[in-house]
């Protein structure tokens, strides 16, 4: 009887190990299955992405973070959270749609870029006094009311606006800066809003047509965007953009705030959040 309490005794550290092993084992195994969906997540439906500038002003603004949508252009190297070394062209490829808002990879210098599709293969463009001229036809523009942005350290009133006092846009502040807003209207019948500063060297630019796997993008803050109206210079211009460098399509925005943020007093996460534009489908 003691030998065979002895034996028992001596094979519990053992099964104790083996257990323990297993429990370890078991959870690698989960980490390893929840990084392969994270990375499955970021190549083929969504991936994060965080407005860095006012270019596309009215309708995003610096401080919103936004996802986009990967799988309406297919896939490419451009579209996988790192820039491995893979072939070029795109997987299960489709061309966007004029008025989509795009995310894509700068043709020269390969930084991430936000616009607006305004022409696609084929497509002959001009712009002629701030108006889109498209295969021959002006995009129609409507002056609307004037847009009043909130002033915060993440977004100034810029040359074209008007600093005075209002309401913003559900903020509670005062000081807004107003800016003159127009409407163009696509062939489709959607329409966008646009900021307008009056004219300037930016208003006009000769009729050229979009070659074949290429698109021409604008900024909504047409007085402060460099797009497809300039050359492909990095850190400038993008010229008529490769379809190939599309990212994905702008879907959501999921986070935005003012910048008035402190990280060491976290109530102050909330209080600088816009939850206005918060949930806001693009």
């Amino acid at each position: 009887m003691d030998v065979k309490t002895q034996s028992l005794a001596g094979t519990q550290p053992d099964a104790d190990d083996a257990q323990t092993r297993e429990s370890w084992g078991g959870f690698v195994w989960f980490l390893v299955k929840l990084l392969l969906a994270v990375l499955a997540f970021r190549i083929f439906v969504f991936s994060p992405f965080s407005i860095p500038s006012e270019s596309m002003l009215p309708r995003l603004m610096n401080g919103d973070y936004l996802l986009a949508a990967k799988w309406p252009y297919g896939f490419s190297r451009h579209s996988l959270p790192f820039d491995l070394p893979l072939p070029d062209g795109r997987l299960l490829a489709r061309a966007p749609e004029r008025g989509d808002v795009v995310i894509f990879k700068h043709p020269v210098d390969g930084r991430e870029y936000i616009k607006r599709v305004i022409g696609l293969p084929g497509d002959r463009v001009a712009v002629i006094g701030g108006a889109v001229i498209l295969n021959g036809v002006r995009l129609p523009r409507e002056r609307t009311a004037d847009v009043a942005l909130p002033q915060s350290a993440n977004t100034g009133c810029a040359w074209g606006g008007d600093l005075g006092l209002g309401t913003g846009t559900g903020t509670g502040v005062t000081n807004v800066c107003r800016y003159t807003a127009v409407r163009e209207t696509l062939p489709d019948g959607t329409f966008h809003t646009t900021l307008d500063f009056g004219m300037t060297p930016y208003d006009s630019f000769a009729e050229q047509a979009v070659p074949e796997g290429r698109m021409f993008v604008m900024g909504d803050n047409r007085d402060s965007s460099r797009d497809s109206r300039f050359p492909a210079v990095a850190g400038d211009g993008v010229g008529m953009v490769p379809q190939d460098l599309l990212v994905g399509r702008a879907a959501i925005i999921v986070w935005s705030t003012n910048g008035s943020a402190d990280w060491g007093r976290p109530w102050t996460w909330f209080t600088a959040a816009r939850w206005d534009r918060i949930g806001d489908m693009l």
